[in-house]
């Protein structure tokens, strides 16, 4: 931020469009920075059914580009999709937002996409350390949104004056100074912590990590404050530039500015330009730009501004004319020179708001087609490299010399500002020339004018091996020479090896534990004897307190609420006994508030028997009719007789009969719980659908449930018995069978890797990454466990939960270390472990034996 060019690049960047009853035209210029790190947002017609509604903005970024480049693209993206600016969006019916929900979208946007890009891999390990101010508009048919964030601004002028403007963010603000004293910062030179000159921003991630404190309570907040103000027909224009223009013009001299060149032209590129190029003239030395949207009341071209605007043109190139001249018999006068003679004068009719500098370019031309030859102080040059100096150049030159400088101070007038520290002031004439005659010597013009400068030729070859013969320390020198050399290939070599043996950061998933929730179990919000969404929010300030950094919640999709839940009704809404979609929202929202990740659980395996598709099934409808599994089962006789011996892992057959359909359904649950057939494509794309759905709303990760289970062999054949002694008897219990033909059938890691690669779909931007768990059967070979890792080359889930130490008979020293070192032991080279404490298993199965004790104590 702090570098500056030898002198300013001038290129600018321009763009222009029309639309909605609006015009628009903006440009950009790199200045004197070293960097360009402005960028700009101009949309006529938003998306989403929002044709008749623009978008306007700037973003002055700082430190870098990559915040402010990126924003410039996805900011409105983010602002429009969120579902508080979406809230009162129906079916079929065009979105109509109301104000609230404009401006708690926009505010929303801006958490979001700030959020987002702290994820980003440059930003998060601080390759990157750059942030964006943002100043913006939306508009709509009968508002418009004045959106702000940093020091950047907008004014709207209204009926010939400024009606509205921005309020920059800067440390010293009142209410910015309480939030920064209350994270822990301070205000010093007017800068957060004496650095950063702006309080709010997106990105800036090193004032954003105060610990305990929301992303609206940090030092720097990417909260944008959101002004709505009725449209109304006097509207003019309304002007949006970073602080490179604010920085030398205040917002009356601006807009006053703007109107005066709306009056000579129609072009609104070029006006802005006249914005730009002013605002270098007066002094800035930042980045510049602007973006001017004019109404249909703005001012239109006026005869007689552009005929005065040209008679100043001629005027002022008359007067740089007559200045060059009357300055010829004593050398050709400087740039500066002939702006600070014009600065002194009254001149009538000069662009108000700009002054002289508005009219600078004119005074250059006429000065550059008067002096070709001057560089950018207006020092006169040869015209080329080998060419002589004449004597009239040296006439010229010596001219120019018989003066003293004094020190003045900086003169401004016009409103173009000289920074001057001398003046000319001409020598005694008797003391020139006491002084020509002690220093007075005999030239001959004719030998100046025909001498001709020369290279240097090099020395002789014999001077050069007379004095390398005479060399010093020529060894000690070599070898030092080597030794650096090799000093220099050691150390990048350690480098290398240091980057390559050194473990890689920790990710998200792998850093904290994982708490485990089941949410009717927790915190109850309105009494009603079940916890809830809003529940688990009460209480995120004491999981955080925790160090907890990632919650799992279980189930809680709408379902009747069989096996805890277990048994979907519809994937994609949230049961009333746990509250609303919003609160579901509102949670994810406050969970990442807090720097704090979620998973949620996902049982693929089957679904309610209320479920649409199962209903659907059931009647055999179009392609829902193979969505489960089904066999015919019906004897002649009017008997049940199940297809094969298959035991639910509940007991009984896994076989239940449907009156409806007149066959029998798969089960390897409840009788509630139907199986979804795995092996009809429809099927997996239903549940690829159903993660983009969740992962959309914000959830990092998943845990699959049941995975094991969702493939069956398609023979039917029976399952080897246990106790092949006891071959006549019933099975009725799910210990007596090896389940060979029912679990872990070929093509399951098939489509285990199928929804990672879903997965990775939301993984793509740096630090996005989403988690993937699946679950453990302590029943199951510890090498079929370590296959849900996948391998080297092709992933699988992150891990699966391991409960071996929940599940333990007998727990002690030696049966921990036995389990652990079983685990580490088999785990897949570079993969991550885990150990479960507790889970909601234990709460199932300590719910279900308490539930057997009361119905054996009521009987």
């Amino acid at each position: 931020m702090g570098a500056f060019l030898d002198k300013p690049k001038t290129e600018k960047h321009n763009a222009h469009g029309a639309g909605n009853g609006l015009r628009y035209g903006l440009s950009s210029m790199q200045g004197w920075r070293v960097e360009m790190e402005d960028a700009h947002t101009a949309v006529v017609g938003i998306p989403h059914g929002l044709e008749d509604w623009s978008f306007f903005a700037v973003y002055d970024g700082h430190a870098g580009s990559r915040v402010a480049n990126y924003c410039s693209t996805h900011l409105l993206e983010h602002i429009t999709n969120n579902e508080d600016f979406r809230a009162t969006e129906k079916p079929g019916s065009a979105l109509e937002p109301s104000v609230e929900n404009v401006k708690s979208g926009i505010r929303t946007g801006f958490l979001k996409i700030d959020e987002y890009m702290r994820n980003f891999a440059d930003l998060r390990n601080g390759m990157d350390r750059s942030g964006s101010t943002a100043v913006g508009v939306m508009i709509s048919p009968e508002h418009v949104y004045f959106i702000n964030c940093g020091d950047s601004r907008a004014v709207l002028y209204r009926n010939g004056q400024v009606c509205f403007s921005t309020q920059d963010h800067k440390p010293c603000n009142p209410r910015e100074k309480e939030r920064i004293q209350n994270a822990g910062g301070s205000v010093m030179i007017q800068r957060v912590n004496g650095s950063l000159a702006v309080s709010r921003a997106l990105g800036d991630y090193d004032y954003k990590c105060v610990d305990g404190k929301g992303p609206t309570e940090q030092l720097v907040s990417p909260e944008p404050e959101v002004c709505e103000i009725l449209r109304a027909e006097e509207d003019e224009f309304i002007i949006l530039a970073c602080d490179g223009i604010w920085d030398v013009m205040s917002n009356e001299e601006l807009c006053e500015f703007v109107k005066s060149r709306l009056e000579v032209s129609n072009d609104l590129e070029t006006v802005c330009n006249w914005v730009v190029d002013t605002c270098l003239h007066k002094g800035s030395r930042d980045n510049m730009s602007i973006v001017l949207v004019c109404f249909s009341n703005a001012p239109k071209v006026s005869e007689e501004a552009v005929k005065k605007d040209a008679e100043l043109d001629k005027y002022l190139e008359s007067r740089v004319e007559e200045i060059m001249e009357k300055s010829g018999e004593e050398g050709m006068p400087d740039l500066a020179h002939v702006i600070r003679i014009l600065t002194a004068e009254n001149i009538p009719n000069l662009p108000p708001g700009g002054g002289l500098a508005g009219k600078r370019n004119i005074i250059e031309n006429v000065y550059t087609r008067l002096n070709p030859h001057r560089d950018n102080e207006g020092v006169l040059w040869p015209e080329s490299p080998g060419q002589e100096l004449s004597s009239k150049t040296v006439e010229v030159k010596a001219k120019s010399l018989p003066m003293e400088l004094s020190e003045k101070g900086g003169v401004e007038n016009n409103g173009f500002v000289q920074n001057e520290a001398f003046e000319d002031k001409e020598m005694d004439t008797s003391s020139q020339e006491e002084m020509s005659k002690k220093c007075s010597v005999d030239v001959d013009l004719v030998v100046v004018e025909d001498t001709v400068l020369k290279p240097y030729a090099g020395m002789p070859k014999e001077v050069l091996l007379q004095f390398s013969s005479q060399a010093r320390y020529r060894v000690t020198r070599e070898i030092l020479f080597w030794l650096i050399i090799a000093g220099s290939m050691a150390l990048v070599c350690t480098t290398i090896a240091i980057i390559a043996v050194s473990p890689k950061c920790l990710d998200w998933w792998q850093a904290s534990p994982i708490y485990q929730i089941y949410p009717r179990s927790f915190k109850d919000s309105n009494m009603d004897g079940n916890g809830d969404l809003k529940g688990i929010q009460e209480k995120l300030d004491h999981i955080t307190y925790l160090n907890i950094k990632t919650i799992w919640i279980t189930s809680f999709f709408k379902s009747p609420l069989k096996d805890l839940g277990y048994g979907a009704e519809d994937f994609y809404d949230i049961d009333p006994i746990f509250g609303s979609m919003r609160d579901f929202e509102n949670l994810i929202a406050a969970i990442h508030d807090k720097g704090l990740k979620v998973i949620m659980d996902l049982i693929p395996n089957h679904t309610s028997d209320k479920h649409r598709w199962f209903q659907l099934s059931r009647n055999r409808t179009g392609k829902y009719t193979d969505y489960y599994i089904w066999q015919d089962c019906m004897q002649a006789s009017g008997s049940v007789i199940p297809p094969n011996n298959w035991v639910s892992v509940f007991g009984n057959s896994s076989w239940q009969f449907d009156d409806v359909r007149k066959q029998c359904y798969f089960h390897q649950f409840g009788k509630e719980q139907p199986d979804l057939n795995f092996r009809s494509p429809a099927v997996q794309q239903e549940i690829h659908d159903i993660i983009k759905f969740w992962l959309g709303k914000g959830v990092d990760g998943f845990s699959f449930g049941a995975v094991k289970f969702l493939l069956e062999a398609t023979h039917l054949r029976d399952e080897p018995r246990v106790d092949k002694s006891r071959k006549g008897e019933n099975i009725t219990a799910y210990s007596q069978l090896y389940h060979d033909y029912t679990t872990t059938q070929v093509g399951l890691h098939d489509i285990i890797r199928s929804f990672r690669h879903t997965m990775n779909e939301f993984s793509r931007e740096p630090g996005r990454y989403r988690f993937m768990g699946s679950d453990d059967d302590e029943k199951e070979d510890i090498g079929a466990t370590m296959m849900y890792y996948g391998t080297t080359f092709i992933q699988e889930a992150d891990f699966p939960f391991n409960f071996n130490l929940i599940n333990m008979k007998n727990l002690s020293g030696n049966s921990i270390f036995e389990a652990v070192d079983s685990w580490m032991k088999n785990m897949p080279a570079g993969k991550w472990p885990n150990w479960a404490e507790a889970y909601l298993g234990c709460a199932k199965d300590l719910f279900k034996a308490s539930r057997a004790v009361l119905t054996q104590q009521r009987k």
